[in-house]
């Protein structure tokens, strides 16, 4: 059983290599949100819009309570990116850093 265990792992692993590198060939922010509408549903992308607006407006120094009124996203939510955005595998920090943090781009 524990060998079927990292089997399946093994395999996701590879899925998410396979994702990355699928992600990774887009070339331009609308061949991206085409790629994102395919793969994920609605409130999926809702979701990730939500969280990276959070992590750009953290960035800025806004505080949770002008995050929620100024996004309606919840309090928990913009906690949880917050803690990715600290300690993390720095995946957020990366993207800020290249594009700056404004939230309208």
């Amino acid at each position: 059983m524990k060998h079927h265990a990292q089997s399946q792992m093994n395999e996701l692993s590879s899925a998410a290599k396979s994702l990355s590198q699928a992600l990774l060939s887009l070339e331009t922010a609308d061949e991206v949100k085409r790629f994102l509408e395919d793969l994920c549903t609605p409130a999926e992308i809702e979701a990730m819009v939500d969280r990276w607006r959070v992590a750009q407006l953290l960035d800025r120094g806004y505080s949770y309570r002008e995050i929620r009124e100024m996004t309606e996203v919840s309090v928990t939510t913009t906690g949880r990116v917050a803690r990715y955005l600290e300690m993390g595998t720095g995946g957020y920090r990366t993207v800020l850093d290249r594009l700056g943090s404004n939230p309208n781009e």
